[in-house]
């Protein structure tokens, strides 16, 4: 009698332990995938940005449209019109967001698009410009992104060190090279660094949280 309610509690028990291990498979194998997903994704992005697209010149387009019959024209008009008008740039976007540029840090495999605003969606898909004169602009540029300590976004950036390389492309496809010369933690509510001397110089300053949330992890890094 006492065997047997034995039996069935060390089943109960094993019956548990094998859901949870299951459970846990399932969670780290979906966390491989998004992982997975997203840096394809935003590493693609990257790799084909140029810059803001320049639309074709309409002009042109109408004066080809009598070499063309009815239905190709039809297209040709139709394709032209959603690129904007008069060869002005059309506005790169990434999921539906606006894009400022793109960032790559090779010491960490980083490649994202720079979202052109902070919103809790925006920094959910990339990271995402907080504040400054903009991205190779002078002056600095303040950048913020998610720590998931997953790999995704900045969970990374404590693997970083002084002398590190940032290069960020612009929508003007301009692409400059940083170098990251300091690196502090400091409060959530600091926002002290954000305006600084740059001497006339770009620069950029990566924030994301700490691993324990508690704090910023802060990195500066100045155009070459």
């Amino acid at each position: 009698m006492f065997e047997s309610k034995y039996s069935k509690v060390l089943t109960v028990m094993l019956v548990i332990v094998i859901l949870a291990i299951i459970g846990l498979i399932g969670f780290l194998a979906y966390d491989y995938y998004q992982k997975y997903v997203v840096t394809k994704e935003t590493s693609e992005f990257v790799d084909n940005f140029q810059g803001d697209v320049v639309e074709e010149d309409k002009t042109a387009t109408e004066n080809n449209e009598n070499d063309l019959n009815t239905t190709d024209a039809f297209n040709q008009i139709k394709d032209a019109d959603t690129t904007g008008t008069n060869g002005s740039p059309v506005k790169q976007t990434y999921k539906g967001f606006g894009v400022l540029g793109t960032m790559e840090i090779p010491a960490t495999n980083f490649k994202y698009p720079v979202l052109e605003k902070v919103t809790k969606k925006s920094i959910e898909t990339a990271v995402a410009f907080l504040y400054g004169t903009g991205i190779n602009k002078p002056g600095n540029s303040v950048i913020i992104g998610h720590n998931y300590r997953n790999g995704l976004f900045f969970s990374n950036n404590k693997k970083l060190n002084i002398g590190d390389k940032i290069y960020i492309t612009d929508v003007g496809g301009t692409k400059l090279t940083y170098t990251i010369y300091n690196k502090f933690e400091t409060t959530p509510e600091d926002t002290s660094f954000y305006q600084r001397d740059t001497g006339g110089k770009p620069e950029v300053t990566l924030s994301t949280c700490t691993d324990d949330s508690k704090a910023r992890l802060i990195l500066c890094a100045k155009a070459e």
